[in-house]
């Protein structure tokens, strides 16, 4: 397994995800609707809008999976957080970085990720919008539009906090 790499400007993305007033607060139905619709549109079981905080990442958004939050360090959002455009990870067995990871090898069983890093105004990445499945995937550009269409909604309703 392979945690990601901590971004050049750390500190202050830091600063900026605690600012947003955010983390650990209930949730809330204008991030709700955007996973349902993920889930929905994209045929998937799982989807997250994710803040990715010093030690861990945290879902203001979850469904399909009761955590809210789980380390950091076997993050893949924290490694989506890192990525321009959109991360895309068709079949985790296949992949070195996260083939051995806990939520691969034990629950959710998680076979298929893909995120978009979501942006605070400055464009500092504060977290992820993801879906995730339990078999591996390949996307259509249909399903890559549908994501990045939603991490947008997401990303708009993140940058209201502040």
């Amino acid at each position: 397994m392979q945690s990601a790499l901590l971004p050049p400007d750390e500190k202050e993305r830091l600063d900026k995800v605690m600012r947003l007033g955010i983390l650990d607060t209930p949730p809330e139905e204008r991030f709700d609707a955007i996973t349902r619709r993920a889930v929905k549109d994209l045929g998937v079981p799982i989807s997250t809008i994710t803040l990715i905080d010093k030690d861990r990442e945290w879902y203001k958004s979850c469904q399909g999976v009761a955590a809210r939050e789980v380390p950091r360090t076997i993050s893949f959002c924290a490694h989506a957080m890192l990525v321009k455009e959109i991360f895309i990870v068709e079949d985790t067995l296949l992949d070195s970085r996260f083939k051995d990871n806990p939520m691969v090898v034990g629950f959710p069983f998680l076979r298929f990720y893909t995120g978009v890093a979501l942006h605070d105004k400055q464009g500092t990445a504060i977290g992820v919008f993801c879906v995730k499945d339990t078999k591996p995937r390949k996307l259509t550009m249909d399903d890559i539009g549908k994501i990045m269409h939603l991490s947008e909604q997401a990303e708009k309703e993140l940058q209201k906090q502040v």
